[in-house]
């Protein structure tokens, strides 16, 4: 009977699941992942990719090498090296006929004077200091509108704590401009480990990654004076050609008044806190008006982990996105897609989810003359979701088909509106029940990244969907400026074969809220089916449902008690996965952990296996030991937010891997 029930259950929401939807396309049926055919001898660490003239591909690599690739967008590309014996190559560029990279210390011209195909001449434009530390990587070059080159340069790492930062030399944490006869001029200080910079419409902009003072990653407008919010390279300002003058004294006076200097000058490090009366970038701005503050925040363990390279898509490429970002990053191994407006002058706007599962950590992007996108991977000492330790693949979009995403989401004066790449289905456009926003902030301060703080579920209260229903504009209450807001349109349906968005979670950055008109109650739907399912039924229904509710409910308590009877020893013994699946999220946990497999950390299963007691376990989240896990490159970071009372509940599930 239990059985016949089941089954007829079953096919009754089959029968209507079909008669509705068919089943959403994937990201692949649209942009394809090929992995691009490399010579026997060559390990592909990408550190540096750039389109040449002729539609060649350069290719730099974090073991020195420079290989120029002929007809890479074929089954058999050619390979050629093209220099050798440089150190730790982050980023190539090409110029009048010749090949810049930048090495740890220096920017490099590399010449082919004799024509054979291979340089022949290494010519160092200009050299910054090193103090030796690993950290110390360089990233770029890129090229300026007025044909200088910008590179920038990473902090290294603190003798006691690997991850808080110190610029122990000249530059380490700025931003430069050089010269092609080698002048150098600082342009910004304050970054932290800038692995993408690029030169986007005549602008140059950078991507960070989460650290101590950067709460998640994001991607920043870059001006000549700028100060990117890292204290660390603060030290230099006082130098005669420093575009800023806000010092290390100043800074920490005004944000943390217990950081002092030693007997050697040096700043003594804050203790590793969780300050609940933290601060923001935006209320520090107030106080240093130099800071920028993010274009668009890339939420931490969500749209990625190591931020790397933003491109432009090109016009006439990958569908409907023209000219907007896509944003690799290293740690996650996906590409993220960004579209940028500007509100009262400044930059702002929404992150999307756009590909995941590349072989390895996604580092540098570079488009093919056929408008496919080469991505440049490696994983060494860095660690990626990917399985592999380098690669180079080739992003192709299906033009015969459109996904149906959001395009694009703009800020309004009183929410925001959204605009579709296909017709939505009106009616589940203009239900409320399928938007949700929620607002939320990271904090400013010296402890590593930061949990979401503040957050708050907003109410959507109308919404009014256009003719031609590629466009909903939502009301939405206590819009909070500076806050990234999370817009879910997971109930919208596209209007032909009531697909589902590929990707229905939007992250907007509002630096702006607009001035502008806004829209009257009398002209939107105020529908909510999440409302009308809970209503109460009127009396006459009521006699008639009186049976079928004795029923369901029967059934219910049945379902009820099996259920009861089959998990109360688990339950007894742990909490779920599904339990600790949001303690793991909110605390992005499953940004380097996975359940059952290696990631940028050990699997959940294999530290359970270390039979560690639940209170151990807590100790080691607040205060991680990397020497207990040979072999993985990435250092797990303090995680002091991490509550007692959740990282019991963790840690129990962990346990319960092993039983």
């Amino acid at each position: 009977m239990k059985h016949t029930f089941k089954m007829l259950a079953m096919l009754a929401l089959s029968f209507s699941t079909s008669v509705f939807a068919q089943e959403t396309p994937k990201e692949e049926d649209f942009y394809k992942i090929n992995k691009v055919r490399i010579p026997e001898g060559p390990i592909l660490e990408v550190g540096g990719l750039i389109t040449l003239p002729n539609g060649d591909l350069g290719i730099s690599t974090r073991r020195g090498e420079v290989y120029v690739v002929e007809n890479p967008t074929s089954n058999r590309p050619y390979f050629r090296k093209f220099a050798t014996g440089l150190h730790e190559i982050l980023g190539i560029a090409y110029k009048d006929g010749a090949i810049y990279v930048a090495q740890r210390g220096e920017l490099t011209k590399l010449i082919d004077k004799n024509m054979d195909g291979k340089a022949d001449v290494y010519e160092t434009i200009y050299a910054w200091p090193l103090s030796g530390h690993y950290h110390e990587y360089s990233f770029g070059p890129k090229i300026a509108p007025d044909g200088t080159f910008f590179v920038s340069a990473n902090v290294a790492f603190g003798d006691e704590e690997w991850w808080r930062a110190e610029s122990r030399v000249p530059m380490r944490g700025w931003i430069m401009n050089i010269t092609e006869d080698g002048k150098m001029t600082p342009w910004a200080p304050g970054v932290r480990s800038p692995a993408g910079i690029n030169v986007i419409d005549g602008q140059l902009f950078y991507t960070e990654n989460q650290g101590d003072w950067v709460g998640s990653g994001g991607i920043w407008k870059v001006n000549k004076g700028s100060f990117m919010g890292h204290p660390a390279s603060l030290k230099w300002t006082s130098r005669s050609d420093s575009p800023t003058k806000l010092s290390s004294d100043f800074f920490y006076s005004q944000i943390d008044e217990r950081r002092i200097k030693n007997d050697k000058g040096r700043y003594i490090k804050p203790e590793n806190r969780v300050n609940e009366e933290f601060k923001t970038l935006f209320e520090m701005k107030k106080v240093f008006p130099e800071l920028r503050l993010p274009a668009v925040w890339l939420p931490y363990g969500i749209l990625g982990i190591s931020t790397s390279e933003p491109v432009k898509i090109p016009e006439g490429t990958f569908g409907p996105f023209e000219g907007q970002l896509l944003v690799g990053d290293q740690g996650m191994s996906i590409i993220s897609r960004v579209f940028m407006e500007k509100v009262n002058g400044e930059e702002q706007g929404a992150a999307f989810l756009f590909r995941t599962g590349f072989r390895s950590g996604v580092l540098r992007l570079a488009w093919g003359t056929d408008g496919s996108l080469f991505v440049g991977e490696t994983n060494r000492g860095w660690g990626s979701a990917g399985d592999a330790n380098e690669g180079l693949e080739r992003l192709v979009y299906n033009n015969s088909k459109t996904p149906f995403e959001m395009k694009a989401v703009r800020a309004m004066p009183d929410g925001f509106e959204i605009e579709f790449t296909q017709p939505v289905d009106q009616k589940s456009a203009e239900d409320l029940a399928s938007y949700n926003v929620e607002s939320f902030i990271y904090k400013y301060h010296p402890v590593y990244g930061s949990p979401p703080v503040n957050k708050e579920t907003l109410k959507v209260k109308g919404v009014k969907v256009s003719a031609d229903g590629l466009r909903a504009r939502i009301i939405v209450d206590n819009l909070r400026q500076y806050y990234i807001h999370t817009i879910t349109v997971d109930g919208v349906r596209e209007k032909n074969n009531f697909y589902s968005l590929i990707h229905p979670v939007a992250y907007y950055t509002l630096n702006n809220i607009p001035s502008g008109d806004k829209l009257s109650m009398t002209e939107v739907s105020t529908k909510n089916s999440a409302n009308a399912a809970t209503a109460k039924v009127t009396p006459a229904a009521q006699k008639g449902q009186v049976t079928k509710a004795k029923t369901d409910a029967a059934i219910k308590s049945a379902v009820n008690k099996e259920k009861a009877a089959s998990t109360a020893k688990t339950t007894a013994a742990a909490p779920t996965y599904n339990q600790v699946k949001g303690l793991l999220t909110s605390y992005t946990c499953l940004a380097c952990h996975n359940p059952t497999k290696k990631q940028i950390g050990p699997a959940f299963q294999d530290v359970a296996k270390r039979k560690y007691s639940n209170e151990k376990i807590v100790q080691l989240i607040h205060n991680p030991k990397p020497e207990n896990w040979p072999g993985y490159a990435t250092e797990m970071p303090p995680m002091p937010q991490v509550t007692k009372a959740d990282g019991l509940k963790i840690a129990a599930w962990i346990n319960s891997l092993n039983k």
